[in-house]
């Protein structure tokens, strides 16, 4: 502890861990670009600088806080300092932001305006580097890449998967994958991760809007969406609402004026799940084989374990994805329908997650031609076609989900936070079902966001033990923990994005735990104010597995070609 001098004001400091953070506790926007609190300390882009009362100038990110220090955050030198730096980035950048994927949204251009930068002494690119769209979820453009080092950070102490680095050297400086590559052709698991840190467009999630517009004006087309629990909690945000507000209702209504014929919720998909999952579970459990039994709910977690652990692929359950067991599930409902009405069903997702655009065009995905489910587009794509549309998100008159397909537990709901698919399957398994105050007590160790997190659970008189474990590097520090004989669980739920899919790849960003904690308290009330609380009390889900899927249970599992 100690106090400082900031700006000619005494602030005091505790457990700061640089003056970056204790300059921001006073009420001071630093400009940074490339610090994450929750990220290694880089110090490249600049934009943090103080200067002391000698004069000396340092970077506030890099530097503890020390008893008695002095320091100015605006002074003459710093302002020229910053509009140097900002000017010399833009004269390397591709400055063709009126059609940028992230235009108002950009922190370089926001810095930009906020300096009054209308004037770059320095030119400007002269020679471009070719465009990366080789992988079916993100988009890399070098030529808006600042080389603040956030992706490769990101990628490699969040993640654990190093799918891109710093290579060459000078001014030939590039962020690439290995060998000039390909992001679609390196080890990356789509995750996005990369995009919700980098501060400017250089990372752009695959835009699939011209796809979805395409058969919404198709009269031959029937379309069809589902909506995953976690973009009901972020949307808002891109219209001024708090995080973890639900706008489901308006959601809805904004599909139904664009133009989709019906609109379902992904967490019935995920109450099937928890049925067919929990069931698979019980079955390892009983002939003590394959254990522990690794979800399959999260795409980016899929690929990353046939990267690194392939032996693990029959640890994995079976089941599909809620997202691909949905698209499967409609494609079969609608059959007859779409030979009378002389229609084809397409199903589009909307999703918080990049890593699920990828996921669809897995090639088991695809039976006879026809794909489980043809668009993914996520939260921050549909912000963008509502705002084309010119829709008053905010003004919107709620309007309700679609049946049969519209009816979801509280327990599917939770899908979109870490630890929620392991509360659902328990809570399925469990005898007493437990109500909102007992579930409270009982989940506690499941709940929150923890790295990893460990539980017991009695199920029908045996103890089961599970872990939940979020971020890819915590995944694989733990199943290397387990290999090496340290640990042993029966379940274990894994979900690639810090918090689950509430802060997927293509969420609103940027997030931090708090956000998190957010969105998924605005899921937990969804949960708690629900009067389905188990995914087997689902009356409809408990329909479709005794008329549709009695014969057809190989539509929901994964049959690897």
């Amino acid at each position: 502890m100690g106090t400082m001098i900031i700006d000619n004001k005494k602030v005091e400091f505790s457990n700061e861990k640089n003056v970056l953070e204790v300059i921001r506790k006073t009420g001071i926007d630093l400009p940074t670009f490339c610090y994450y609190s929750e990220l290694s300390i880089y110090g490249a882009c600049r934009m943090c600088i103080v200067e002391d009362k000698w004069g000396n100038i340092f970077t506030s990110c890099s530097q503890l806080p020390k008893d008695g220090m002095s320091i100015s955050t605006q002074t003459p030198k710093l302002r020229r300092y910053r509009k140097n730096i900002l000017e010399l980035l833009l004269s390397s950048h591709d400055r063709d932001c009126t059609s940028c994927n992230i235009t108002g949204r950009c922190d370089l251009q926001k810095l930009a305006r906020r300096f009054g930068i209308e004037e770059i002494r320095f030119g400007e690119l002269d020679k471009k580097l070719p465009i990366d769209d080789s992988s079916h979820s993100i988009v890399r453009n070098p030529n808006k890449c600042i080389y603040c080092g956030d992706c490769v950070r990101v990628c490699e102490e969040v993640q654990g998967v190093g799918a891109l680095s710093f290579t060459h050297r000078g001014s030939d400086l590039r962020i690439s994958p290995a060998f000039n590559k390909g992001i679609g052709e390196v080890n990356c698991v789509d995750c996005g991760q990369c995009r919700t840190s980098c501060p400017t467009g250089a990372i752009t999630v695959k835009d699939d809007r011209e796809d979805f517009w395409e058969v919404i004006w198709d009269k031959n087309k029937r379309v069809v969406a589902q909506i995953a629990p976690a973009v009901r909690v972020a949307l808002g945000e891109r219209f001024g609402m708090e995080a973890g507000e639900v706008t489901i209702g308006k959601i809805v209504a904004s599909l139904k004026k664009v133009g989709v014929n019906e609109v379902y919720d992904t967490a019935f998909a995920a109450d099937m799940t928890v049925m067919e999952e929990s069931e698979e579970f019980v079955q390892r459990l009983t002939s003590e084989e394959n254990l522990p039994l690794f979800t399959s709910c999260c795409p980016g977690w899929v690929k990353f374990a046939e990267n690194r652990y392939p032996e693990l692929e029959n640890n994995i359950s079976s089941c599909k994805s809620p997202q691909q067991m949905f698209g499967a599930v409609v494609k079969e409902y609608y059959k007859e329908k779409d030979k009378e009405d002389g229609k084809e069903t397409v199903m589009v997702s909307v999703m918080p997650c990049t890593a699920k655009k990828a996921e669809a065009a897995r090639e088991e995905f695809e039976v006879d031609g026809v794909r489980d489910v043809d668009i993914v587009i996520t939260t921050n794509e549909l912000a963008r076609i509502i705002k084309e549309m010119g829709i008053v998100f905010d003004e919107l008159e709620d309007e309700s989900l679609d049946m049969p397909f519209g009816l979801a537990s509280g327990a599917g709901i939770i899908f979109g936070a870490t630890g929620g698919v392991t509360e659902a399957v328990v809570t399925r398994l469990l005898k007493d079902k437990p109500d909102h105050t007992e579930k409270q007590v009982i989940f506690k160790n499941v709940r929150g966001m923890d790295n990893i997190k460990e539980s017991i659970f009695t199920v029908d008189g045996r103890e089961v033990k599970v872990a939940i474990v979020h971020g890819l590097k915590n995944a694989d520090d733990l199943i290397k923990m387990i290999k090496s004989g340290e640990r042993y669980y029966d379940f274990i739920e894994v979900m690639a994005c810090p918090g689950g899919c509430v802060s997927g790849g293509g969420q609103p960003s940027p997030v931090d735990t708090e956000l998190r904690k957010e969105r998924a308290k605005g899921l937990y009330k969804i949960d708690r104010t629900s009067f389905i609380k188990s995914s087997d009390k689902n009356p409809i889900v408990s329909k479709i597995f005794e008329d549709m899927l009695k014969d057809k249970k190989h539509l929901i599992h994964v049959h690897k070609k």
